[in-house]
């Protein structure tokens, strides 16, 4: 499904590969931190950390602090830093989530719990978590240690927030969105916000990094709404409908349930409250017939359009450009 934004950008920075070559150097320095930075004494940390850290991740999340400090003209080093420590909250955060969803397949690869169990997935997250918060303590900066600690408790809330909404069919539009806000977009805000406080912008700068990362990142957890019942498995890395058979009430399932007819609301209801992929067919149906993937698709480019008029103010640069190319990537990709 194809959104088109009105953005404006010179061809040279017009998709995805243009902004991993304009990064190019500047990302290589973070992924040698990354694995350096892995190293522990304890062998199944560098084999869990390092299964999981090369399973073919985006780097979306360290690509926005870099990318948010180069637009505003930052010449340091503390960027690598620090896209590396949000590298590890995420990927933290990757190995509770697979356990607390007993997920078995994540970017086409076998999930580290499925490995090595659960337990040891919970122990090299909480690894992954103190090594990240040691590195900020080397950066020696308090207010990206407040913005870091408030990101990490809002996840966290915001991954209960999640299971308590699993196999809840009646949670609402609002109820859902605040478990993006938090669960997902509070690191992508994290992120942005990071760059302008190292490149010592003003409050109305940081700000509107802030919110460009908010609102990204709610566009980037739509669009994978819209995906769990569009993309094929080997396009995602996971199975169709792991949402459903977790029992999560996305967007596209609120919408169907809303819309559709009292029959249909009843076939997403009883999957929703009991899990699995038992009606997996009759949902997605439900899912098309109602249109509710074109409104989640639609609720993404609205968030991505927002996150684009945020940057608006910032001087013109490659950097920008690239920023502005991520909300048009955000909303059209395909995995």
């Amino acid at each position: 499904m194809t959104v088109n934004l009105p953005l404006e950008k010179p061809d040279e920075i017009n998709d995805i590969n243009a902004i991993r070559a304009l990064t190019s150097d500047d990302m290589e320095a973070i992924n040698q931190l990354i694995h350096s930075r892995l190293s522990s004494e304890v062998a199944l940390i560098n084999q869990m950390g390092h299964y999981i850290v090369n399973s073919g991740g985006k780097r979306l999340r360290p690509l926005l602090v870099l990318l948010s400090a180069r637009a505003l003209n930052y010449e340091g080093t503390q960027h690598v830093d620090l896209a590396a420590i949000i590298e590890f909250i995420h990927t933290a955060t990757l190995l509770h989530d697979d356990v607390v969803d007993a997920s078995e397949l994540r970017r086409g690869k076998e999930t580290a719990n499925a490995v090595w169990g659960n337990e040891a997935s919970v122990l090299v997250g909480d690894f992954l978590y103190s090594r990240a918060f040691q590195m900020m303590v080397e950066v020696g900066d308090m207010r990206v240690m407040e913005i870091m600690s408030t990101a990490t408790n809002v996840i966290a809330e915001g991954e209960v927030l999640q299971l308590l909404n699993c196999g809840d069919a009646s949670t609402t539009e609002a109820r859902y969105m605040e478990v993006i806000h938090f669960k997902t977009a509070k690191l992508f805000e994290a992120a942005c916000q990071l760059g302008a406080v190292i490149s010592r912008s003003d409050v109305i700068i940081e700000k509107a990094m802030a919110d460009y990362g908010m609102y990204i990142g709610t566009a980037f957890q739509l669009i994978d709404d819209v995906l769990d019942y569009s993309a094929t498995s080997e396009e995602m890395g996971k199975n169709i409908g792991d949402d459903l058979a977790e029992g999560k009430p996305t967007l596209p399932l609120i919408y169907a349930m809303r819309h559709g007819s009292p029959a249909e609301a009843a076939v997403i209801r009883h999957a929703i409250e009991n899990g699995g992929r038992d009606n997996i067919d009759a949902v997605i149906e439900t899912i098309h017939s109602n249109g509710a993937l074109t409104y989640t698709a639609n609720a993404a480019r609205i968030e991505a359009e927002k996150a684009a008029d945020a940057i608006s103010i910032l001087p013109a640069s490659p950097y920008r450009d690239a920023m502005y190319t991520l909300t048009e990537y955000s909303v059209n990709r395909s995995y």
